[in-house]
């Protein structure tokens, strides 16, 4: 009896670690696109393709800030178990001019959160106009690398590199990526990523 609970607990925390939690905003949400237009419907489609065998859990809320993510974070790592989180937020706040001290202090909060749930955290790193002054813009650039350090966790260190500058890959908002850009989205967050993959049932 204490062989097979254990044989059913080892099997239960496989397939858990065979999740992939992607916890963002709208640049994750595929605001603007039909879902499979996506990068993490793409990431899906790759998964398979190169025969990594992982289900997509995707969590992110269009208009999300690093508050309401502290908030929803405990109920989807107990709902879904993830062994990976990909931690998209932070954007909302700096286009919204919110304390950053306070974004960093959310994300840190997560982190953890996710690392104490038994997942491993690859965190995504945006950065801001210039428009909001150099002090606030060099901070908020400055505020992922920082973490990712303390934290000893993977960064993307600018998820749209690839698209951000070319309004042919832009949505008309200029905030997000239209359906030509997305695949060169997960091209920036795929080298970061496929470290972390195992290959298995």
């Amino acid at each position: 009896m204490g062989i097979g609970l254990l044989f059913i607990a080892l099997q239960c925390a496989a397939a858990a670690n065979r999740t992939i939690l992607v916890f963002g905003d709208s640049l994750s949400a595929a605001h603007g696109l039909r879902l499979r237009q996506g990068w993490v419907a793409l990431l899906a489609r790759r998964l398979r393709r190169q025969g990594y065998r992982y289900r997509i859990v995707n969590a992110s809320v269009s208009g999300e800030t690093t508050a309401g993510g502290l908030v929803r974070l405990p109920h989807e790592l107990k709902a879904c178990r993830p062994g990976i989180v990909i931690l998209e937020l932070g954007a909302n706040d700096g286009l919204r001019g919110l304390p950053l001290t306070l974004a960093e202090k959310h994300l840190a909060a997560m982190i953890r959160m996710a690392k104490t749930a038994a997942a491993r955290v690859l965190l995504i790193g945006m950065l801001i106009p210039p428009n909001y002054g150099p002090r606030y813009t060099k901070q908020f650039a400055a505020m992922y690398p920082q973490l990712a350090r303390r934290y000893h966790v993977p960064l993307v260190p600018f998820l749209l590199k690839k698209v951000a500058l070319d309004p042919h890959l832009m949505q008309s908002d200029g905030l997000h990526p239209n359906a030509r850009g997305e695949p060169l989205v997960l091209d920036t967050l795929w080298p970061y990523l496929q470290p972390m993959l195992t290959r298995g049932r």
